[in-house]
């Protein structure tokens, strides 16, 4: 009997490209990793990874294993959601609305500030035998991890035409768009405009988050055809740098303003046009986990603390 905890690491392995990413994702020790894979060996009798040089790749042998399982676990996940739908709708009432279980979430940085710190408590009021443990990170990641099975619901977003890539088995919920503008000292030669153009931007010294995130790549797309631009000087993963970055006079950021603190009496912010920065917020999750009760309690919550943000 093939081990199916085993087979989800040996997936792990697969998606994030090393036994210590792996480990990482799933909450393990590597060790432990490479224990359920060497246990998943003695059990098939087939070599599922191999040594290239301070890492190791996957045998065909176990890229085979990892594709076929894919079903497998889907058609698991579909018997769990409808043994919990089935206890639901026997129990009384107090019964029937008992929600137990895990779902694990992805999200990106400004969604866990912005959003979750809301609607997890309310989660964990409404539902204490509901597990909900998150997880940060960039939106392919998030959904590269949703997609293998190693979160349940992921948060992410969609900048203009930056590419977002969605597997056939996953849905897409939108939840709302949110607008990024363009952070200015207050005395600033264009801290009075309302609105902003690439073009007004061109000669300006930038705050970004790194190149492999998609804020960076909307970044660049914003001065598509405008010539040397954008000039990007300091980096940072956290918008909150970005603004005392350019609280110091050393640059200008692009800052959604999901998540972002109140600025301080220094600071402006500045929507630009032509085009406008916005980005489509959505909720992803396995299709064969669309009739699982405790994901649709953790989907519910989300899309109601969404909708709250535009009632603030």
């Amino acid at each position: 009997m093939i081990d199916l905890e085993a087979v989800v690491a040996l997936r792990a392995v697969a998606t994030n490209g090393s036994v210590a990413a792996a480990a990482d994702a799933l909450g393990f020790t590597p060790s432990a990793v490479s224990q359920q894979i060497k246990r998943l060996e003695r059990g098939t009798r087939v070599a599922l990874l191999e040594r290239a040089g301070r890492g190791v790749v996957l045998t065909d042998a176990a890229r085979q294993l990892v594709t076929s399982s894919a079903t497998v676990l889907a058609d698991l996940e579909r018997i769990e959601a409808d043994l919990h739908l089935a206890s639901s709708a026997t129990g009384d009432g107090a019964a029937a609305r008992r929600i137990t279980g895990e779902v694990r979430i992805g999200a990106f940085s400004t969604a866990v500030r912005g959003l979750l710190v809301d609607v997890l408590p309310r989660l964990r009021a409404e539902h204490p035998e509901l597990r909900v443990p998150m997880r940060e990170s960039e939106p392919w990641e998030t959904i590269a991890l949703v997609a293998s099975g190693q979160r349940d619901l992921g948060i992410v977003h969609r900048w203009g035409g930056v590419a977002l890539a969605m597997p056939d088995h996953l849905i897409e919920t939108p939840l709302f768009t949110d607008v990024a503008d363009v952070i200015l000292r207050r005395e600033h030669p264009l801290a009075a405009r309302t609105e902003l153009t690439p073009l007004d931007l061109a000669e300006e010294q930038w705050v970004a988050t790194f190149d492999s995130t998609i804020c960076r790549q909307w970044l660049r797309r914003l001065f598509d055809g405008v010539s040397n631009a954008p000039r990007i000087v300091h980096e940072s993963m956290e918008f909150e740098n970005h603004l005392e970055l350019v609280r110091a006079g050393l640059g200008v950021a692009l800052v959604p303003r999901l998540g972002r603190s109140p600025l301080p009496d220094d600071l402006v912010a500045i929507p630009t046009v032509q085009p406008a920065s916005v980005r489509g917020v959505a909720a992803v999750h396995r299709r064969s986990q669309a009739d699982s009760p405790a994901l649709q309690a953790v989907l519910d919550a989300v899309r109601a603390g969404a909708a709250g943000l535009h009632e603030r």
